[in-house]
């Protein structure tokens, strides 16, 4: 058997992890290779392990999440308005598998983004696609989308993706299009997706900032229907961090 020609034959078919298992295992001394049921075992483990890893690497680029944060950096303490408990009920994943919304408030600089990236890193480490938008970009991609005729395209794809983080809901003004827009996404996904909101507002002075008695109820009641809320608490982190 050509054993080069094998490992050139896993390369050509794109079976990367395959091919590198199987590539470090003839390195090591022939007495020291496994039995046959036992390669293929190893290979397919190997193969599994990188395809995932390569749709994680894939997931984490494509979401552009603000940060690089994780749960094990959330600081939970029952005066920040989040425990350990509360935290691994969430990393489990099963809000998202159960299309469940999570609304975080809380006074600027408490870690609201951060705790929502870290959420949205663990669901692409899980195995769920995720996209991030700050409120300002969300205005912006839906712009970009109504003048070069992607804007269906652009709905569709959000409509599909399992978790959506929207940051800074509140801090900028919407107009009518946004509201409609905004209501059209959360119905898309009501039951199907999951979205993750945060906002220096509290939610109930969401009816108000939305501003449109109609749409203010449909958009309010599709957020806050199946939902977890989280109220972050304490002193500004930035002010900590540049102390």
């Amino acid at each position: 058997m050509n054993q080069q020609s094998t490992l050139e034959q896993l390369q050509q078919l794109k079976l990367s992890g395959m091919a590198k298992r199987y590539e470090a295992i003839l390195k090591q001394p022939v007495h020291q290779h496994p039995e046959p049921h036992e390669l293929i075992a190893s290979l397919a483990e190997a193969e599994t392990g990188y395809r995932v890893y390569q749709r994680t690497q894939l997931y984490l680029r494509l979401s552009k999440l603000r940060y690089h944060a994780t749960p094990e950096q959330i600081n939970c303490t029952p005066g920040r308005g989040i425990t350990k408990e509360i935290l691994a009920m969430l990393t489990d994943g099963s809000f998202i598998e159960k299309s469940e919304n999570l609304l975080i408030t809380g006074s600027t600089g408490c870690g609201k983004s951060y705790l929502a990236c870290a959420m949205g890193r663990n669901a692409c480490l899980l195995g769920h696609r995720t996209l991030y938008y700050s409120m300002n970009r969300f205005i912006e991609a839906l712009a970009a989308a109504r003048l070069d005729g992607t804007y269906i395209r652009w709905i569709n794809m959000i409509a599909k993706t399992p978790l959506l983080i929207i940051d800074d809901f509140g801090l900028q003004p919407l107009t009518h299009d946004m509201r409609l827009t905004l209501l059209q996404i959360l119905e898309d996904r009501f039951a199907k997706g999951a979205t993750i909101v945060t906002s220096q507002l509290p939610v109930n002075k969401w009816y108000e900032y939305i501003n449109e008695p109609t749409l203010a109820d449909a958009i309010c009641d599709r957020l806050t229907a199946n939902s977890n809320k989280i109220e972050l608490k304490g002193d500004s982190l930035r002010q900590k961090k540049n102390n």
